[in-house]
């Protein structure tokens, strides 16, 4: 059940006031020196009050590099069911994973994993409205973290052109197949999390060479 009375600051638990601490810190201008986190979720659905986080996958981006050994991974507990999403992520009710934990604890994990780093997705509002309305549950604010979309960046890296249709989504596939990158372990968060990685990579080396090499210029 949602909470409509905000707690107040000092009520709020360990592992978010360490997570806002975070945020202190001042960030650094270049785009080489900020710290990427990119997430994907996979959920029991697509709404965002009914349905619930299954998984939460990330990998770190540092210095245009892919940190393998940093990737994060995270099943939660859950009752809801939609057996039209298990032929998406093949995630089952039944499956019962033992490493499987709650929604808070897994959101705990997640704010001591992301930090203050700059959170990177595809489509992105899905996936961090999915989080937000997690924290809301909880009783906690939303993400305080900047937020990029590949999509969104993606249009931007393309030679200008009046053929270009900038408002036009691509989907993850569309831009793993044009980029040309391996669309392994797709559909589970961790994979789609490296494989959105790989195009963020792909598409902050083009934007480099418009020039964009401060994180601002991102945004």
């Amino acid at each position: 059940m949602f909470s409509f009375f905000q707690k107040k600051h000092t009520e709020y638990p360990d592992y978010w006031l360490a997570y806002e601490q975070d945020f202190r810190h001042k960030s650094k201008p270049g785009i080489t020196d900020t710290r990427f986190v990119v997430l994907d979720t996979e959920t029991t659905g697509f709404n965002y009050k009914s349905d619930r986080i299954l998984s939460i996958g990330a990998v770190p981006v540092i210095q245009n590099t892919i940190s393998i050994a940093d990737v994060f991974e995270i099943y939660v507990k859950q009752d809801t069911f939609n057996p039209e999403t298990v032929k998406i992520h093949g995630l089952l009710r039944e499956d019962r994973r033992v490493d499987a934990v709650g929604e808070e604890e897994a959101i705990r994990r997640f704010l001591a994993y992301a930090g203050n780093a700059v959170l990177v997705a595809h489509h992105a509002n899905f996936d961090l409205t999915m989080i937000n309305t997690a924290l809301k549950r909880l009783g906690l604010p939303r993400l305080k973290n900047r937020v990029l979309d590949t999509s969104a960046l993606y249009t931007r890296s393309r030679i200008t052109s009046n053929l270009i249709d900038y408002n036009k989504s691509y989907t993850l596939d569309e831009l793993a197949d044009t980029l040309n990158i391996a669309k392994n372990d797709r559909h589970t968060a961790a994979g789609d999390a490296y494989i959105t990685a790989l195009v963020f990579l792909k598409i902050l080396s083009r934007l480099e060479k418009k020039g964009i090499h401060k994180i601002k210029d991102l945004f």
